[in-house]
């Protein structure tokens, strides 16, 4: 069987602290509401892939272990296929969120996905990070993260390989460390010299994209009164519905505006599983939006 996308970015058990009155100073202790667990990274790409209706699977190793369970359980429930090779330990990440940023400290043991991990589930699609492009089989189309580890090893200096991949998204930030550009424009038309789109997300300002060289832009209205209460993985899920869309063949413009939506949608929901709505969730919204349903949509539920 083949699968719509294989995730390869990646994935983690997020602790997320909710209801933080602060971040502490060093010496001082702050107080929060509650301590919630779920899948992180990669995973929450492939649930919000998985709750858009298409076949997914999270090709990066979990740890045999509790944090490991709990993330495969989440997964499961989902539909989601989960590569059978392990890693000493699940990469965790403890998540603080502060107004509409957060801070973040991760334990990573670094196994990633094998190319051959990737290649048994014979996806038509692969999301996987800057550096590990390698696994991407022939024939598939790869979407390309960014994350501000990959942004610091490759400043300046985007790797060859990334002219192979159909998309590339990046945040403001990691846009001008890659291409080493000085302002967001000429950061864009560096990085699309290279990769045929390139989507920029820009936080509460929705996102921008270059597409084979068309400039396209997507704001949040009418969303940008959700209130943000976690926006941890809403660049993820910005990642899923995008490639959700892409497969459908939407016009660049509309994908863009359907992965704003989405990935706007969840922040008003501590962690970014829980903030990873329904495909009817999201065709709603985005007919409120102005936008119609895509050829398929309503089929395309796995």
């Amino acid at each position: 069987m083949g699968f719509d996308l294989a995730v390869a970015t990646p994935a983690f058990l997020d602790l997320t602290f909710t209801g933080l009155e602060a971040l502490p100073a060093l010496g001082e202790e702050r107080f929060g509401s509650d301590l919630l667990r779920s899948p992180g990274g990669g995973a929450i790409t492939a649930v919000g892939a998985a709750r858009l209706g298409l076949a997914t699977a999270l090709a990066s190793p979990l740890g045999d272990d509790v944090a490991g369970d709990l993330v495969i359980e989440v997964l499961r429930g989902d539909g989601i296929e989960i590569v059978s090779r392990k890693a000493p330990r699940t990469p965790t990440t403890v998540v603080l969120p502060i107004g509409d940023d957060r801070a973040m400290v991760t334990v990573d043991p670094g196994v990633r996905s094998s190319a051959a991990d990737v290649a048994a589930l014979a996806p038509r699609a692969v999301s996987v990070n800057l550096d590990l492009l390698y696994v991407v089989p022939d024939g598939a189309a790869a979407y390309v993260t960014c994350g501000d580890d990959d942004a610091r090893a490759f400043a300046g200096r985007p790797p060859a390989k990334l002219s192979a991949a159909r998309a590339l998204f990046v945040s403001e930030g990691e846009a001008l460390a890659l291409s080493g550009a000085g302002d967001l424009d000429a950061a864009i038309e560096m990085l699309a010299d290279i990769v045929p789109t390139v989507v920029v997300t820009l936080g509460a300002r929705g996102a921008v994209a270059s597409v084979e060289g068309e400039r396209v832009e997507a704001g949040t209205a009418p969303f940008d009164a959700v209130p943000v209460v976690d926006a941890t993985g809403a660049g993820d899920l910005l990642v899923a519905a995008y490639i959700w869309a892409d497969q459908l063949g939407v016009s660049p413009s509309d994908r863009l505006r359907w992965a704003v939506i989405y990935a706007t949608l969840s922040v008003a929901t501590p962690t970014a599983v829980a903030g990873a709505v329904s495909l009817q969730r999201l065709l709603e919204e985005g007919a409120r939006a102005g936008l119609s349903a895509p050829d398929g949509a309503a089929t395309n539920v796995g």
